[in-house]
C-alpha cells in the first residue's frame, strides 16, 4: 500500500507539473505568435496564410519546425505538403524565422496552437477563391401574378385598352367613310404628290412613297460588256435619312464646338470623377474616399508607430522595413502611392490580391496615421539586405 500511494503520488506530481510547464509553454508562445504571426495566420480562418488550428496533427511537429524556420528551402526540396500551401495562397513566401526564433521558441509557439485550437471552433474548409468564381446572385425580386395585382391597376390596363381601342375604330371609320367619297380624285396625280395622298398610298400598298419610282430610261454611254444602267434617282427614305444627319451634324457642331454648350467625353469623365469623389468622400469606409490627414512628427507618435509597425508589419516588411515577403519601405519606390494618404489607405483597406491584409477594425485610425507616419519616416534609412525597388519612384 505504500508502494501504490508513494506511485500515485509521483503521477499526481509529474502531471501537474506537465500540465504547468505545457500552460507556461503556451502562454509564451501566445506572445511570440502575437509578434510574428498574426499578420498573416489565425487560429480559425484563412488570412493571408493558412487557418492554423489542429496544423500540428496534419503535418506533426517536426514538419512546423522546418516550414518555421525557412519555408522556402522545404519547398525547394519538393516537400508535397510545403508546395501545396505555397500554391494555394498565391504563392506568397512566409518568412523564415530561423534567424529570429529558438528551437524553445518554435516549441512554444506550437505548444500555442495546440492549446487554441482545443478552444478554437471547427474550420470550415472552403475552395480557394478563385478570379473566375462567380460571384453569388443577387436575390430576384419575387414575380407578382397579374390577377393578384390591386383592382385599381387592373382598372387602369382595361380602360388605356379601351381608349386604343376606341381610337382604332374611329380610325377605321374615318378611312372608310372618306376614301369613297373622294372617288377618282384619289388617283389624280397633285393629290398622291400631297402628304395625304403619300399616306393613302402607303395604306393602300404602295410603296413607291418610300422606293421611289423606276425610270426606265437609259443613260447614253453608259454601256459595259452589254451591261447597261437605268437613271433612277436613290430611294427617298435613304435620301431623307441623308438630310437628317446633315441637319443633326451642323447641330452638332454648333452645340459642342462652336457654342460649347455641350460637354465633350473628357469633360464629361472629369464632372463624372468630381461627382464620384464627393460621393466617396461621405463614405469613409470607401477606398476612394478623399482624405487629408498630415505626417506626424512628434516623437511621441512615431515612437508608438514604431511598436506598431515591429508588432504587426515587420514580419513581412522586416525589421528595419528592408523588406522581406512585402517591398522595401524605405526606398523612393512605391506600388501604392508613398503620400501619407496612400500609405494610410494600404494599410487601412489591405490589398489582399498581394497579401496585405487590411488592418480597419484591428488598428484605430490614430494608429493607422502613426505607423503611416513612422513608415515614412524611415525613407532614405538604408538597412543592410534591403529588398530591390518595386513600383514607381515618387
Amino acid at each position: 500500500m505504500t508502494k501504490l500511494r508513494q506511485l500515485a503520488l509521483a503521477a499526481g506530481f509529474v502531471l501537474m507539473t506537465g500540465a504547468s510547464a505545457f500552460a507556461q509553454d503556451a502562454v509564451q508562445g501566445k506572445k511570440i505568435f502575437e509578434g510574428n504571426c498574426t499578420a498573416c495566420h489565425s487560429i480559425d480562418a484563412d488570412v493571408v496564410g493558412p487557418a492554423l488550428k489542429d496544423v500540428h496533427e496534419r503535418r506533426g511537429d517536426e514538419w512546423l519546425h522546418k516550414f518555421i524556420k525557412n519555408s522556402q528551402e522545404l519547398i525547394a526540396s519538393g516537400d508535397a505538403d510545403a508546395v501545396a500551401v505555397y500554391e494555394k495562397f498565391n504563392k506568397m513566401p512566409m518568412p523564415a524565422f530561423g534567424g529570429s526564433l529558438t528551437d524553445d521558441d518554435i516549441n512554444h509557439v506550437i505548444a500555442y496552437i495546440k492549446e487554441a485550437s482545443a478552444a478554437a471552433p471547427a474550420v470550415v474548409v472552403e475552395p480557394a477563391a478563385t478570379e473566375t468564381a462567380e460571384a453569388t446572385p443577387a436575390a430576384t425580386p419575387q414575380e407578382v401574378a397579374f390577377m393578384d395585382l390591386p383592382p385599381i391597376v387592373h382598372f387602369i390596363y382595361g380602360l388605356v385598352g379601351l381608349i386604343i381601342l376606341l381610337i382604332v375604330v374611329v380610325l377605321v371609320m374615318l378611312f372608310r367613310v372618306i376614301v369613297p367619297m373622294m372617288g377618282d380624285s384619289l388617283k389624280d396625280e397633285e393629290f398622291q404628290s400631297t402628304f395625304s395622298g403619300r399616306v393613302y398610298a402607303l395604306l393602300s400598298g404602295d410603296a413607291t412613297v418610300m422606293t421611289g419610282k423606276a425610270k426606265d430610261v437609259i443613260h447614253s454611254n453608259h454601256d459595259f460588256d452589254g451591261i447597261q444602267e437605268y437613271d433612277n434617282d436613290l430611294p427617298p427614305w435613304w435620301k431623307y435619312m441623308f438630310y437628317v444627319t446633315i441637319v443633326f451634324a451642323v447641330g452638332y457642331m454648333l452645340h459642342y464646338h462652336v457654342f460649347r454648350t455641350g460637354a465633350l467625353q473628357t469633360e464629361e469623365y472629369e464632372m463624372e470623377m468630381a461627382q464620384a469623389a464627393l460621393i466617396a468622400a461621405q463614405n469613409v469606409e470607401d477606398p476612394n474616399a478623399v482624405t487629408n490627414f498630415e505626417v506626424l512628427t512628434d516623437a511621441s507618435a512615431l515612437e508608438s508607430g514604431k511598436a506598431i509597425y515591429l508588432q504587426n508589419c515587420a514580419a513581412c516588411h522586416g525589421q528595419a522595413g528592408e523588406g522581406t515577403v512585402g517591398p522595401n519601405l524605405t526606398d523612393e519606390y512605391w506600388l501604392h502611392g508613398g503620400d501619407v494618404n496612400d500609405i494610410f489607405k494600404t494599410v487601412k483597406f489591405g490589398v489582399p490580391s498581394k497579401g496585405m491584409v487590411p488592418w480597419q477594425g484591428k488598428l484605430t485610425k490614430d494608429q493607422m496615421l502613426e505607423v503611416s507616419s513612422y513608415i515614412l519616416s524611415l525613407q532614405g534609412s538604408n538597412p543592410p539586405n534591403a529588398k530591390e525597388a518595386q513600383g514607381e519612384k515618387e
